[in-house]
């Protein structure tokens, strides 16, 4: 089974779990991309054990041509000998040794075939878990507009501020009553507005016989002594009588 197909059986039974709690959707964002995360380690942890594996099996196939070549050695010293048995031996023996360099081999070719496709499917893990962490802040941000609206919303339609409102409209009453009590205290012991009317037409009245006798008594001041008539000239004095 696939790094893949894990990891979706994975997310799914945990994406599962957290629905049937309801949580929140960035829980199931964090968990997708901390699922991701951890199997990007674990599958870069496997594929290092995997290319160790292959460096051994690369080291024991070099060792088992060696010996193959010196069991080639050992069957043509042996027929330069005339010892045709020794050296159908020497050739049995690089037979097995073929044998297990060829398992080796085909060992090998399978750990590369895995190899490349566990370097193809940590790439594409790469580029999802990319995507993944781009979506988390827009995810975060939806989910954060959408609690408010729910919040909102809700005190919206709360009991408790309703109750509040019908309090606040109990206190409005309470202090229309007490200013109409104030009000009421000083009913009568003040100028009506028709009196406070009157005064003033009162003091229009005093104000234009004021005004008047200041023309009259200006006017009286200024014909005692007309600017326009000379002043009287001085008399001569009397002549002596000329008897004495």
């Amino acid at each position: 089974m696939g790094i893949f197909s894990r990891l979706t059986d994975i997310i799914n039974s945990n994406i599962n779990a957290i629905l049937d709690k309801a949580e929140d959707p960035e829980k199931i964002i964090r968990m997708v991309i901390q699922e991701m995360e951890d199997t990007l380690v674990e599958v870069r942890s496997s594929a290092a054990k995997t290319i160790a594996d292959r460096k051994d099996i690369e080291r024991r196939l070099s060792k088992l041509a060696h010996v193959q070549r010196d069991w080639e050695k050992k069957a043509e010293l042996a027929i330069s000998k005339g010892r045709d048995d020794l050296a159908k031996g020497a050739l049995i023996e690089k037979s097995k040794v073929a044998d297990m360099a060829a398992n080796l081999a085909d060992e090998l070719k399978h750990i590369d075939e895995a190899l490349v496709r566990t370097e193809e499917d940590v790439v594409k893990l790469e580029a999802k878990l990319r995507e993944a962490r781009a979506k988390k802040a827009s995810l975060q941000a939806r989910h954060k507009s959408v609690s408010n609206q729910v919040r909102v919303r809700k005190n919206l339609y709360d009991n408790r501020i309703q109750d509040a409102f019908e309090r606040f409209e109990k206190v409005e009453n309470r202090l229309d009553r007490m200013e109409g009590e104030a009000e009421a205290l000083v009913m009568g012991r003040g100028e009506t507005l028709a009196e406070q009317i009157g005064a003033l037409e009162a003091d229009d009245d005093i104000e234009q016989e004021l005004a008047a006798l200041k023309a009259r008594a200006s006017g009286k001041s200024t014909a005692s002594v007309p600017a326009s008539e000379p002043a009287p000239a001085p008399k001569a004095p009397a002549k002596k009588s000329a008897s004495k």
